[in-house]
């Protein structure tokens, strides 16, 4: 079992920044993968980063590459998501996912592979 809890979400003006905090417990992670997602009322949710624990190489949406920054602490066991230049639609649930890549493969975008979830984090960007 994995347990994930969020932190960090909050209110933020438009381009402005927001960091997000994923404590992660439970077992060893080196050969799991993490993500975060983001779910606005009435969308689907959508992959926004993910990198693999052990070799840190990391993975971002179109949309937020070059603004948002996906690492993780190994003493630490937590992921962050720097968020940067925040735009009112990224306004959203915000959750921590967890898999293991030996299962399904490498495939880091798709919420269905994630087994682990946590509670998701309010992010609400103002104008």
């Amino acid at each position: 079992q994995v347990q994930l809890v969020e932190s960090g979400g909050g209110l933020a003006q438009a381009g402005g920044s927001l960091r997000l905090s994923c404590a992660v417990s439970g077992r060893t992670l080196s050969s799991y993968a993490m993500g975060w997602f983001r779910q606005a009322p009435g969308k689907e949710r959508e992959f926004v980063a993910g990198i693999a624990w052990s070799t840190g190489s990391a993975h971002y949406a179109d949309s937020v590459k070059g603004r948002f920054t996906i690492s993780r602490d190994n003493a630490k066991n937590t992921v962050t998501l720097q968020m940067n230049s925040l735009k009112r639609d990224e306004t959203a649930v915000y959750y921590c996912a967890a898999r293991d890549l030996r299962v399904y493969g490498s495939t880091l975008q798709t919420p269905a592979l994630y087994k682990y979830w946590g509670q998701g984090t309010q992010v609400t960007v103002s104008s």
